[in-house]
């Protein structure tokens, strides 16, 4: 498998985003994930990234597997949660022999997935791993996330912590509707109190919201809901442009 754009910027990613996405979807995850399936049922979490919604699946009683393509951001996950089933694994091409539940993906994660055909391909996996009756939930973001977010104006953002630098700045093309997030990173080495600097590009792809309906749709999924971050509940910037999707087959 390829490396993950996110493999080098793994530990800045976990402490940077940890307290920010979690708590402020917590009123949406509420509405349409948490009370719609019971505690004890077996849930796949499609890029779990380095599981900060795993963690909260987990300690609600779900049976979780994670799943994603940064062999770095699953080593962190599995640090915080070794008796969790995490796996590397590409969202495009699902490979489990186990069936589930309910899919959760959060966090704007399939915007990473750059091309339409290709998330044809993760709504149909998720779609063959989960049991008749089975729930698909994701958010992910409109353009209008993109065109009101300063973040994404080529602004550095500089975050400084005990032993670490990091730098962060957006883009957004309008013409190829993608955003860029360039992270620079700098941690200092204990053993020759030396810095060591990693930087990573992020790519994300927003689609319309027609097409990502028919794409779900494509993939076999039926009673599809589109629901507005505003309207699941979000009532801070975090729900600007986001809308949630809930499918089940």
């Amino acid at each position: 498998m390829p490396s993950s754009s996110y493999d080098d910027i793994a530990g800045i990613y976990h402490e940077l985003w940890a307290d920010w996405y979690l708590p402020a979807a917590k009123p949406a995850l509420e509405k349409l994930f948490f009370s719609q399936v019971p505690p004890g049922s077996t849930v796949l979490d499609v890029c779990c990234g380095s599981g900060h919604v795993t963690k909260e699946l987990v300690t609600r009683g779900y049976k979780v597997t994670g799943i994603d393509s940064s062999a770095a951001l699953i080593a962190q996950a599995r640090a915080d949660l070794p008796d969790v089933d995490l796996r590397v694994q590409d969202a495009r091409a699902i490979q489990l022999e186990s069936r589930y539940q309910a899919a959760l993906s959060t966090f704007d994660s399939l915007n990473h997935v750059l091309s339409i055909e290709e998330l044809r391909s993760v709504f149909r996996g998720v779609c063959r791993v989960l049991e008749p009756g089975g729930m698909f939930v994701f958010d992910m973001n409109l353009e209008h996330a993109y065109l009101s977010d300063h973040d994404w104006r080529q602004r550095w953002t500089v975050n400084i912590r005990d032993g670490s630098i990091g730098l962060v700045r957006g883009s957004y093309d309008v013409d190829e509707k993608k955003a860029r997030t360039e992270v620079i990173w700098f941690t200092r080495r204990e053993a020759d109190d030396l810095w060591e600097q990693r930087r990573s590009v992020v790519e994300q792809k927003c689609y319309p919201e027609s097409e990502i309906l028919i794409a779900l749709n494509d993939a076999g999924f039926g009673e599809i809901e589109a629901v507005p971050a505003a309207d699941a509940g979000i009532r801070s910037r975090l729900g600007v442009g986001r809308i949630f999707f809930v499918a089940r087959v």
